[in-house]
């Protein structure tokens, strides 16, 4: 018998007259609209105008979209292309369908446009959204709890997941309740926007290194809540392909983390070096 279980929704979205309001959508503008801002709170306390992050957004959100949609339609490559697809459902994208991975290459596209338009360094303005996009990514995951996915394995834990008969996996249609997958990543990513906000006030993280930290944490817990997953996907060598691409932006994320944190320990050695030398010669010098 179980103790408690978080209920899905009975529906996932409300008509306002003729048209429709999908939770998942909602909560997706919400987080895009979370990230502008706490992008342009951070883009102003480090002395730029708040209003560039917005303007930056206009560019980064539309690429962003693409990019997932892009990754999703490669890595299921078959529901539109095999002999039951329909090509024409790629663009379908109100169907549901998008990857958080193409979502960040096509922003960071979008974003790179946008920052030469506006002369700003790429690395500056992704060092000030990193959090805001971790904390866009946790808002957004709710609207997987409005669509009944990213659950993960049977359970009978107090806040497992109640799903509907039609949105079971095929393997356990007599089984009501998973790991809620999506709450735990929602979890996880308001974890990596409080370990970024820290490590760049504590070290002064710059030349992309904030978010090079936030792609490092983050894909530590999207592989283990990957695993934990059931729904179907690609597998090589045992592993979805998600967890794959999780621990090839981890390794690149931390080594782009260990290079840049040398180069700047260099840069101040030498610059102390410098300093002394200079000390050393002023007490040197003959005095007239």
């Amino acid at each position: 018998m179980l103790l408690a279980f978080i209920p899905s929704p009975s529906i996932g979205e409300v008509h306002l007259g003729p048209l429709p309001l999908r939770g998942y959508s909602l909560m997706l503008i919400l987080g895009i609209a979370a990230a502008v801002w706490l992008g342009g709170r951070r883009w102003a306390a480090r002395g730029g105008e708040k209003t560039v992050v917005a303007d930056i957004a206009l560019w980064a959100v539309p690429f962003g979209v693409v990019g997932a949609r892009l990754y999703h339609v490669i890595t299921s490559g078959e529901l539109y292309f095999g002999k039951s697809g329909d090509p024409v459902k790629a663009l379908f994208i109100w169907d549901g369908g998008i990857g958080i991975w193409g979502a960040i290459a096509g922003g960071a596209v979008g974003a790179w446009i946008g920052c030469r338009r506006k002369g700003v360094a790429l690395s500056a303005f992704a060092d000030a959204v990193a959090p805001g996009i971790a904390l866009g990514q946790a808002i957004g995951r709710w609207g997987n709890w409005f669509n009944q996915e990213l659950y993960g394995r049977a359970t009978t834990l107090p806040w497992a997941l109640e799903i509907d008969p039609a949105h079971r996996p095929e393997a356990t249609p007599n089984l009501a309740t998973y790991h809620p997958a999506f709450l735990y990543e929602w979890l996880w990513c308001l974890g990596v926007v409080a370990l970024v906000l820290w490590a760049d006030r504590r070290f002064r993280l710059d030349r992309g290194r904030a978010f090079a930290l936030y792609a490092a944490a983050y894909t530590v817990g999207r592989f283990w809540i990957e695993y934990l997953r059931v729904d179907e996907a690609h597998h090589i060598l045992g592993l979805r392909l998600n967890d794959w691409t999780a621990l090839l932006v981890f390794a690149a994320a931390v080594a782009y983390l260990v290079a840049t944190t040398r180069r700047a320990a260099d840069r101040r050695d030498g610059v102390d070096v410098g300093r002394l030398l200079q000390q050393v010669d002023a007490t040197s010098s003959p005095k007239n």
